[in-house]
């Protein structure tokens, strides 16, 4: 474990890392391989979207218990993780431009978050919920279970929701900073990886 940790928190060379912490390349590709693989295979068992009416209710209730946006079970949003740019379609990876509950990696870099939201298997379970919502910049169109900032708001209620809307939503902006400090994997073309943030 340690030596994945080492690799993918500080990446180098395999060997570099294998010298440092007295172990042959082999080894550190090997480890490497064993303990991604095994993270990965166990990944749905740790990220897992609220589904159930109970569910729902118990994260609009921690969400509250925290924040003052009504209705609110998390926070949607996503970043670009840099790969190695794919043989195939690789021109669509290129950029011109506290708990995950759900995480999509298969959206290529050019696509644009409207798209992978609507695309999503967590809007589809969300999308007829009633008095449930996701936090969403602007980014994003507005639906019952998306809201989304005001464009040119006027003063008063508008540019309160906006604010805090704003407030409530920079959580996930903290843990796209922090996964991204703690695993500063660095390679080619960039991959849209789009979270949704829960508070539970």
């Amino acid at each position: 474990m340690k030596i994945c940790l080492r690799y993918l928190s500080e990446p180098g060379y395999q060997q570099g890392i294998g010298q440092e912490l007295g172990v042959s390349q082999a080894t550190v590709s090997r480890t490497v391989d064993r303990v991604v693989n095994s993270i990965v295979a166990q990944s749905n068992e740790w990220i897992k979207f609220t589904t159930t009416n109970h569910e729902l209710m118990e994260a609009k209730r921690i969400w509250q218990s925290m924040y003052k946006f009504p209705a609110t079970i998390g926070v949607i949003d996503c970043t670009y993780i840099e790969i190695l740019k794919p043989n195939r379609h690789g021109d669509e990876y290129i950029d011109r431009k506290e708990m995950f509950t759900s995480v999509d990696v298969s959206w290529p870099g050019s696509v644009h978050d409207s798209r992978t939201w609507r695309n999503s298997q967590t809007r589809s379970q969300l999308i007829n919920k009633a008095n449930v919502e996701l936090l969403g910049a602007d980014g994003y169109g507005i639906e019952p279970c998306l809201m989304t900032p005001v464009r040119n708001p006027t003063p008063g209620a508008e540019i309160n929701y906006n604010k805090l809307l704003k407030q409530e939503r920079v959580i996930i902006e903290r843990c796209f900073g922090q996964l991204k400090r703690r695993f500063p994997m660095k390679m080619k073309e960039t991959m849209r990886m789009t979270n949704f943030l829960s508070a539970n």
